[in-house]
């Protein structure tokens, strides 16, 4: 799994999983493309719908409620991998390697284990 180190607030020197906010007129699948392209440098040529949770973000001092979708991502190339944005280091970690309470924000922690949970289902729907 490719995973971030944050370079700044609100989960700086944490682990987070490349990503970002969905702009305005944009689908959840054309956010992962480019903030995944902004973060790592990487083309994403297919996304995979998981599922999604709430989260509270807090930025500025205020609390931003959203909804947190989560895919699985294919890569084809790796050449142009390099950390991008607000993003200090990337790096890959196998599932042995992976400790949720590493990841700097709730719904990513959850997910990171709900993800982990159900690797082996081929239908995340049935998470509640």
């Amino acid at each position: 799994m490719l995973v971030a180190q944050r370079g700044k607030e609100p989960a700086k020197g944490r682990l987070d999983l490349p990503g970002g906010f969905v702009d305005l007129q944009e689908t959840g699948e054309e956010a992962v493309q480019r903030e995944v392209l902004e973060e790592t440098g990487l083309i994403v040529n297919k996304t995979k719908y998981l599922f999604s949770l709430p989260n509270v973000y807090t930025y500025s001092k205020f609390d931003v409620h959203t909804l947190d979708l989560f895919y699985l991502c294919e890569i084809d190339d790796l050449s142009d991998l390099h950390a991008g944005d607000d993003v200090e280091e990337l790096f890959f970690l196998s599932k042995n390697e992976i400790l949720p309470e590493l990841f700097g924000l709730d719904s990513i922690r959850r997910a990171v284990e709900i993800y982990f949970m159900f690797q082996n289902c081929n239908d995340f729907h049935q998470y509640k």
